[in-house]
């Protein structure tokens, strides 16, 4: 048989196998799954015993301590409402390892690193859930529906988010997530982000498979409608919302004057918020964002912008209230702290592509058809008092979670199916 036959004999198994595989895993995923749509009401898990916080009322003030008003005992219990790329992953780190630390528990997704996202959360997608249970933190993604997650953690638990420039998360959210939206594959360009925005109607459905995704995705997550006429009254309702649900949002673009506010919040060491930046992408040989095209991503996602502008300006009141003085000292010292662990921690002392990581366990989760995250390599030696923190720093999200015992047998399966493939 000549060798031109037997090269699309190959590519033709390979596409029918391919095809297979996607099936099954969509078939999977949607018995894995609740419907996108499903109403909030669908949701609520009925149950006779009575739930961790008896009263679904919006959360009291919680009055910063940590230096301002004498001496105040570690908060425990946090709600972190985790939005896509927000960093994210680098704040659910500090979580897992302040959790870890003071033998905390944890609410943890059943099957999956997230709470069955895009679906609305409910108590029953907690793994071991009984009712009347009670947790420490949650911290897993999920589409944010405060009854519910309120009913899970005691009275008096801190609720936390992140928020991001609108325009340089529908950028980042595009890249990541586009493999996977169906309705970018028209794009034909080799910048289909400019494509795309150039006239976004053209290409957007929001009823289409991931939609959500590529537009509003803050409002989404946080359990609002993403596809709100941005001069609705309910946009701002639903701000104010989450301003009295909240009791710190952080910014990603201020994420040292963020943490030094959380600290304080929560009354933390400073050890309890050192970080390394995880989950972060490679720089694309497509240029940013800039000009007219970061104004039509803000046009497009003007709820986000909305939401993003009424908590940036919170923020700084916070700061404010903080004292500017002492937030460049604090900011300075969790810099410095951060630089020393950096050179204790990390071989080469700086992130690097996923094909140089030598170490499986600090492989983060790549976004389907490419290796564009970023990654660590742990030295070799260390010494005894910092190997510890050092690796508990590094370690990804998904092999943290099997770390502290998650059960995630759809996400192992669809590693699996990916790694077959070479996705």
């Amino acid at each position: 048989m000549p060798p031109q036959k037997k090269h699309w004999e190959s590519m033709a198994k390979g596409l029918v196998l391919g095809a297979l595989f996607t099936s099954f895993l969509l078939l999977l995923y949607s018995y894995a799954v609740h419907p996108l749509h499903a109403g909030l009401a669908a949701t609520r898990t009925p149950e006779a015993a009575a739930p961790c916080s008896p009263t679904p009322e919006e959360p009291k003030a919680v009055t910063p301590a940590n230096g301002s008003a004498g001496e105040c005992r570690p908060r425990r219990d946090v709600v972190f409402m985790k939005t896509h790329k927000t960093a994210s992953s680098t704040l659910l780190n500090i979580l897992f390892r302040f959790g870890q630390k003071h033998g905390l528990k944890f609410a943890f997704p059943n099957g999956r690193n997230d709470f069955d996202y895009p679906a609305f959360f409910s108590r029953s997608l907690v793994q071991d859930y009984r009712p009347g249970a009670c947790f420490n933190i949650i911290c897993n993604h999920m589409r944010f529906h405060y009854e519910e997650v309120r009913s899970l953690v005691p009275p008096n638990s801190t609720f936390i988010t992140v928020l991001r420039d609108p325009a340089r998360l529908f950028e980042s959210s595009f890249h990541y997530f586009g493999p996977v939206v169906p309705l970018t594959w028209k794009l034909t360009g080799r910048d289909k982000l400019a494509e795309f925005l150039q006239d976004p109607d053209r290409y957007y459905d929001p009823n289409s498979y991931n939609a959500h995704y590529l537009r509003n995705l803050l409002f989404f997550d946080l359990g609002y409608d993403s596809g709100l006429d941005p001069g609705s009254p309910r946009v701002q309702e639903h701000i104010l919302e989450v301003e009295r649900r909240f009791h710190l949002v952080l910014l990603q673009e201020y994420f040292d004057e963020s943490l030094v506010l959380l600290k304080d919040l929560l009354c933390w060491e400073l050890e309890d918020v050192l970080y390394f930046k995880l989950n972060a992408r490679r720089d694309s040989a497509v240029p940013r964002l800039s000009g007219e095209l970061y104004r039509r991503a803000t046009a497009w996602n003007m709820l986000d912008a909305r939401l993003y502008r009424h908590f940036n300006a919170s923020f700084w009141r916070k700061v404010e209230a903080f004292g500017r003085e002492r937030m460049a000292r604090e900011v300075a010292a969790l810099r410095q702290a951060n630089e020393h662990m950096r050179r204790i921690c990390i071989d080469g002392g700086r992130a690097v592509d996923a094909a140089a990581i030598q170490d499986s366990a600090m492989q983060p989760w790549q976004p389907l058809g490419t290796k564009s995250i970023l990654g660590y390599n742990l030295k070799k030696s260390i010494g005894q008092r910092h190997v510890q923190l050092c690796r508990r720093m590094l370690t990804p999200e998904i092999q943290y979670l099997m770390d502290l015992g998650v059960n995630l047998w759809v996400t192992k399966l669809w590693k699996l199916i990916r790694d077959f493939l070479r996705w």
